[in-house]
Formats: C-alpha cells, sequence, structure tokens
C-alpha cells in the first residue's frame, strides 16, 4: 500500500474511532452476558476482589476464587453463595509464588474448566521511602503486584487463544500512571502490570484474536484497609473509593469490552495534562491536588492481615 492510500485510510478510520467513542457516550454499548462463564478472581478474600465475586456470582457465572487467607476467602465463598445464582468455588494460593500459581491453576482446569474471565486482582502494599522498604518485601511487591500476572496469564490465555473468546482484567491503579513519593516500589509493580495488558492487547490483535478482550482498571485509592490513613486533599474530588463502587464499575466496563477504566474520570484528564506540560508543572498540579504527599499519614493495614 503506497503512502498516499495508507495516510487515507489512517485518517478515515482515525475519525470513525473518534466519533463512534463520542456516540458510546451518549448510547451504551449493550452489555455481554457472563451467565455461564467461568470468572476467576485473585485476592477475593476482601476487598474489591470480595465484592466482585459476590457480583459476579449474581449474574449467574462461575466464580473461582483465591486468595491466601483461607479465613477470609471463607467468608467470601459463604456471602458469594448466599448473595449469588452461580457456583462458587475457592482455592489458596499465594500470588507471589509462580509454581502455586501453576499448580492451582492446573487444578481449576481439572475441576472446574477452562477460565474465561481472568481477573488479577491480588496487591500488596509497603507505603515506606525508597530507602527504607526492605529487600524481601520489594520483591514480593513485584512477584505479586506484576510477576503474578505473567504466570496467570501463561496458565489462561492458551485456552482463550484456542477458543477466540475471553476476558482479560488487570487490576491496576492509578499509581501505574503517575509516580507518587513513598511508593516508588508499588508504582514500578503497577506501571508494569499497565505495560504488560497492554501488550497482550496488542498481541491478540496482531494474532486477530479479537474475541480476547483486555480491560485495564486504574482506580484511586479505595477505603479496603490497604492505604488505611491516607487523607485526601480535595476529597470531593478525589474521594477514597468504596470498593463496592469500584466493583460495579469493574464489572460494567468488562461487559461493554471497555478496554481502559480509571476511577474517578476527573483522572483522566490530569492523565491528559501530564502528557505534555513541563515536568515541573506536572509537579507544581499534583501538588495542587495533593498527590505529592498523599502517603504521609498512611498505616496501612495491621501486621496480622
Amino acid at each position: 500500500m503506497n503512502f498516499f492510500l495508507e495516510t487515507l485510510r489512517f485518517i478515515v478510520l482515525f475519525v470513525y474511532y473518534l466519533l463512534e467513542s463520542l456516540v458510546f457516550l451518549v448510547v451504551p454499548v449493550r452489555k455481554k452476558n457472563v451467565s455461564g462463564e467461568i470468572v476467576l478472581i485473585t485476592g477475593a478474600g476482601s476487598g474489591v476482589g470480595r465484592h466482585l465475586a459476590i457480583k459476579f456470582a449474581g449474574l449467574g457465572a462461575t466464580v473461582v476464587l483465591w486468595d491466601i487467607n483461607q479465613e477470609t476467602l471463607n467468608c467470601t465463598v459463604k456471602v458469594a453463595r448466599e448473595n449469588g445464582t452461580g457456583r462458587v468455588h475457592s482455592y489458596v494460593c499465594d500470588c507471589g509464588k509462580r509454581q502455586d500459581i501453576y499448580r492451582v491453576a492446573d487444578q481449576v482446569k481439572k475441576e472446574v474448566g477452562d477460565v474465561s474471565i481472568l481477573i488479577n486482582n491480588a496487591g500488596i502494599v509497603i507505603g515506606k521511602r525508597f530507602l527504607d522498604s526492605p529487600d524481601s518485601l520489594v520483591e514480593k511487591t513485584m512477584e505479586v503486584n506484576t510477576m503474578a500476572h505473567f504466570w496467570t496469564y501463561k496458565a489462561f490465555i492458551p485456552a482463550m487463544i484456542a477458543a477466540n473468546r475471553g476476558h482479560l482484567v488487570s487490576i491496576a491503579s492509578c499509581a501505574g500512571l503517575c509516580g507518587i513519593s513513598k511508593l516508588s516500589d508499588y508504582c514500578a509493580s503497577k506501571f508494569a502490570a499497565v505495560g504488560f495488558a497492554e501488550s497482550i492487547d496488542f498481541e491478540m490483535r496482531i494474532l486477530r484474536k479479537t474475541g480476547v478482550k483486555t480491560t485495564i482498571v486504574c482506580p484511586f485509592a479505595m477505603n479496603t484497609g490497604m492505604f488505611d490513613g491516607i487523607k485526601s486533599k480535595w476529597p470531593r474530588l478525589f474521594p477514597v473509593l468504596d470498593p463496592e463502587y469500584v466493583a460495579e464499575r469493574i464489572i460494567n466496563a468488562v461487559r461493554q469490552n471497555q478496554e481502559m477504566l480509571v476511577v474517578p474520570r476527573i483522572l483522566y484528564i490530569l492523565c491528559f495534562l501530564k502528557s505534555f506540560l513541563p515536568v515541573k508543572a506536572s509537579v507544581l498540579t499534583l501538588d495542587y491536588f495533593g498527590g505529592l504527599d498523599i502517603m504521609a499519614t498512611f498505616k496501612g493495614r495491621p501486621k496480622k492481615e
């Protein structure tokens, strides 16, 4: 294809996709049915993972729940079964260990079937300055928040590719879009999760496996206990999010095949500004909105959790 034809094709498709996105802002995309789908959720013992389990079960999906904590996992299973119509399966799995992921993944495929919706939600945070962060915890952050995505994808994506059908959901963070003080390892892990998910999406497009969808989720801090203590400078603009609300937004994004979900919406604007503002202006903007030292009052979960 010569330069003129390829340029013309680019312009036509570019304008079409822009108009399409504007139409979908007014006319919502029809939601796909998830009844009967096998949905695997990591980190399902608490927080947004628990709410996702309950809501997917309520929609008739078969939910497969992973967590490292048997007690909290049992609680999620109980509530999901009480409030849902779908089957509920649970497995104790340490998402920081590759061999544990592969072992439990094989067990799931034998006992439940091929996963059609994979939600990588498990995550940890240290919340210390870089030089105060123990090496072992930095490694654990990368293993759980990033490398677990590699191993779960390797375990479950082959069946999706073979069927040209499935959905990959990466629960990242707004910290995967902007660096934050006292979150160097966490930001690095979430930046990596975003980049990994985008790369897999591009691979699916090149392989013409358009039936395998990808959704990247980048929320602000949630009141799950993971970020206990942090305070928003402007809570009306940047509220500490309710995990049930975020779970509802995630499910809507999955059912509408939305590629990127950022919560709250004002973060879209800040990401756009960051893309072209001078560094000093970006830092000033971040400071104005209270993001420069938002971890100053961070406490996190008690050690027993």
